[in-house]
């Protein structure tokens, strides 16, 4: 981890300090926070890949052979997964891609895109696979138990080896969990098809496999949600899960010699790398680069955060460990135009 110091000299004469310190996971490359490179991600996602397409086709012809709602349904989610696939492997080669021009921040957040499209598929798939479950629930037609027994136990093995496959990839990535969690749905649905089989074959009881279908409808549906509002989170620059910056700005107002944060923000550059940047005002004579360092150690080791951008003023009136040319601000004066959120001071205050 490296951290670099800057010091800027505001036009109006402030006394002002800048840091910006970049963690092992927001380089120039592609961080993982479990060791797993880049090239390894890929790997098992294009294993997962060819087993999903080799089982597909047989499974389409069998279900067509079969009259089954729940295989071809099954078949439709593994397009899907496949699709995942290849948009994640797509994702990754472009998020590796350096920061340069109009994206400062590289294209990292490509994997949220095929995040974001992994989810409105799953949704948009759920809607076709319920009407058709329906109507196969209303007027049923004959359906080959033994069939589809065979293949849905085909294909648990079949997504238990992908689902292994993709498992060993960096699942912090949430575009590689909308991949798996593609994969883990449709290991769900072949179980249920499997039952159905089962259910068709020892009874004749035909409907079991739409019933199997609406199974999966729901495992899809949950699924789905999921990833399209942790997308969307991070779309928004929502705060990551388990971290509130009002508690995040109380924490660091009652660090020693820190009499005021604001305009903190923390967001998320892309799953896994969380970035915070915040105008924080010292007390005079304060050693301004030592106690940013020290506010940068409770960041990372308390929230993990070690993205940061820092702005750090003194405020009140000078003692004699002020340095005879720095330029203080009144804490009783606004310091922004614009504040953005609650101003964090000691005592109670609003948030």
């Amino acid at each position: 981890m490296s951290t670099n110091g800057s010091e800027a000299a505001d036009p109006s004469g402030v006394h002002e300090h800048g840091v910006h310190e970049h963690g092992a996971s927001d380089g120039h490359g592609h961080g993982h926070g479990h060791g797993v490179s880049a090239n390894a991600d890929r790997r098992w996602l294009s294993i997962a890949l060819a087993l999903i397409m080799a089982f597909l086709v047989a499974e389409v012809v069998v279900g067509v052979l079969a009259n089954s709602l729940a295989l071809l349904s099954d078949a439709a989610h593994m397009l899907t997964d496949a699709a995942s696939i290849v948009l994640a492997l797509i994702a990754m080669r472009l998020s590796a891609r350096p920061a340069r021009g109009i994206f400062t921040y590289g294209l990292r957040r490509t994997e949220i895109l095929s995040a974001q499209a992994n989810g409105l598929t799953l949704l948009l798939l759920s809607i076709w696979l319920t009407y058709e479950a329906i109507r196969r629930l209303i007027d049923p037609g004959p359906v080959a138990g033994g069939l589809v027994l065979i293949t849905a136990l085909v294909g648990v093995v079949v997504n238990v080896v992908a689902a292994w496959a993709i498992s060993k990839a960096n699942r912090a990535s949430l575009n590689v969990e909308g991949a798996f969690q593609h994969i883990l749905t449709d290991l769900y649905g072949f179980i249920a098809t499997a039952v159905a089989g089962v259910v068709v074959l020892l009874t004749g009881f035909a409907r079991a496999d739409a019933i199997a279908s609406l199974v999966v409808v729901v495992l899809m549906v949950r699924a789905g949600i999921g990833l399209v509002r942790d997308a969307g989170r991070i779309f928004l620059e929502a705060a990551p899960s388990g971290v509130d910056p009002d508690s995040l700005g109380d924490r660091l107002v009652d660090m020693p010699r820190v009499d005021e944060v604001h305009d903190l923000h923390v967001w998320q550059i892309t799953s896994g790398q969380t970035a915070l940047s915040a105008h924080v005002l010292v007390e005079a004579g304060t050693d301004c680069h030592g106690l940013r360092r020290d506010i940068e150690q409770v960041l990372a080791n308390d929230y993990a955060i070690t993205h940061t951008t820092l702005q750090v003023d003194h405020t009140a009136q000078p003692t004699e460990s002020t340095p005879a040319d720095a330029q203080l601000l009144p804490l009783a004066e606004p310091h922004c135009a614009d504040t953005h959120g609650p101003v964090h001071r000691e005592g109670p205050h609003a948030h």
